[in-house]
C-alpha cells in the first residue's frame, strides 16, 4: 500500500502525517488552554465580591496613587516654623502670650531696650514728641509769623530744660535761662537761689531735669516724650503759650548694678510772649505765667536739688501714697509749684 490519502482523495506525505500525529498528541504552542478546576473557583469567589467585573481574576492592577503637592506645602511650613521657634523664641511666646504679658522679663528693662513693657515705647524721642499747632494765627501784639516763631522758641525752652543732656547730667541750664524774662523778679529771684540753696519753693526741678551724676545717669540716648502746645490770647494782648508734655528718663544707678527704672516727669508751663509797649521785657524772651509738674521715682522727702530714682530697697519706701498712673494725661494737674510730700505708687512705667 503506499500513501496514505485524505476522505477528499488528496494524499499526504509520509512527513507530514508523522507531523500531524506528534501536535495531536503534545498540542501546539498557540492552541488555547482550558483553564484548570483551581483557576475557575478564584474566579467564581472573585467576581462574586463587590465592586468586582466579570473578569475580576484578570483585571489589569490598580493605577499607582499620584503624588500630592499639599504634602510638599506642609513639609515646607512646619520646616519655616521649627526654624522661626529656634531663632526667635521669644517672639513666638509674644505671639501666644501677648507682648503686654505679665511675665516678668517681658516687662524689665535692659539696656539695650530700656523702655521694654513701658507704654512710652512706642512714643517719639526728644523734641519730635511735642505736638505743634498745625498753623499760626495772628495774635494779640503778633503777627501770624510771630506767633510761629514764639511757638518755635517755646519748644526750644523745653528741650534746653527737660532735654538737654548737660542739664540732665546736673549742669546749669543757661539756654533755658537765656530764654526768660530777665525783668521778671519773683523767676529770676527763683533761678538765683535754687541751685545755690535748694528748698520747697525755690528747686530748681520746678522748671528744669536734673539727676545727680554720682547717683544717677540716663541710659542710652533717648528721652521719650508726649504732650503739645497751645496758644490763645492772654491778658494786654500778650500771645500765650501752654505746655503739658511728659518725659520718661530711663536711669541707672552709677557705679551699681544692672537695675533701670524710668523715671516720669509731667510738666505744665503757661507763657506769656508781652507786648513790649505795655511790660517791660526783652525781645525773644517770655514771662513764665505758672508752672506745674508731678514725678514718678523721681524721689521724695526734702528737695534737693535733682531728681532722685529710688533703686533698690528704696523704691518700696518712695510709693507710700495712693496710686497713680503717670501716664494718664487726661487728668488735669492739680497741684502747683512744688509735688506733696506724699508720693504716690505708680500703677505703670
Amino acid at each position: 500500500m503506499g500513501a496514505g490519502t485524505e476522505p477528499d482523495g488528496s494524499s499526504r506525505s509520509d512527513e507530514e502525517w508523522e507531523l500531524f500525529l506528534r501536535e495531536s498528541v503534545a498540542g501546539t504552542a498557540d492552541a488555547p488552554k482550558e483553564p484548570s478546576a483551581r483557576a475557575r473557583e478564584v474566579a467564581r469567589r472573585l467576581r462574586a465580591e463587590p465592586g468586582r467585573g466579570p473578569d475580576g481574576w484578570r483585571s489589569p492592577p490598580p493605577e499607582r496613587p499620584r503624588r500630592r503637592v499639599g504634602r510638599y506645602v506642609v513639609g515646607l511650613l512646619a520646616v519655616s516654623a521649627l526654624l522661626f521657634v529656634a531663632l526667635a523664641p521669644g517672639r513666638v511666646v509674644d505671639l501666644v502670650t501677648g507682648p503686654d504679658s505679665s511675665r516678668p522679663d517681658a516687662q524689665t528693662p535692659t539696656a539695650q531696650d530700656p523702655f521694654r513693657g513701658s507704654p512710652a515705647a512706642t512714643w517719639a524721642s526728644g523734641a519730635a514728641g511735642i505736638t505743634m499747632p498745625k498753623q499760626a494765627r495772628a495774635v494779640g501784639w503778633m503777627s501770624a509769623a510771630e506767633v510761629e516763631r514764639a511757638l518755635i522758641r517755646s519748644r526750644d525752652f523745653l528741650a534746653a530744660s527737660s532735654l538737654d543732656r548737660g542739664v540732665l547730667r546736673g549742669e546749669r541750664p543757661e539756654k533755658a535761662i537765656a530764654l526768660i524774662n530777665p525783668h521778671q523778679k519773683d523767676v529770676q529771684h527763683l533761678l538765683k537761689t535754687a541751685f545755690r540753696t535748694p528748698g520747697e519753693k525755690n528747686d530748681p526741678l520746678l522748671l528744669f531735669s536734673r539727676f545727680q551724676p554720682a547717683r544717677a545717669h540716663l541710659v542710652g540716648g533717648v528721652v521719650k516724650t508726649r504732650g503739645a502746645l497751645t496758644y490763645r490770647e492772654g491778658e494786654r494782648g500778650a500771645l500765650q503759650v501752654t505746655a503739658d508734655v511728659t518725659f520718661v528718663y530711663p536711669v541707672a544707678r552709677t557705679g551699681g548694678d544692672d537695675e533701670i527704672l524710668r523715671t516720669i516727669v509731667r510738666r505744665e508751663l503757661v507763657l506769656s510772649w508781652d507786648d513790649p509797649d505795655k511790660v517791660i521785657t526783652e525781645p525773644g524772651t517770655f514771662s513764665i505765667t505758672s508752672y506745674k509738674y508731678a514725678t514718678t521715682n523721681g524721689g521724695c522727702g526734702t528737695p534737693t536739688g535733682y531728681l532722685v530714682p529710688p533703686f533698690g530697697p528704696d523704691r518700696q519706701a518712695d510709693g507710700s501714697g495712693e496710686e497713680v498712673d503717670p501716664y494718664d494725661r487726661d487728668t488735669p494737674f492739680d497741684r502747683e509749684g512744688s509735688p506733696d510730700d506724699e508720693c504716690g505708687r505708680a500703677t505703670r512705667s
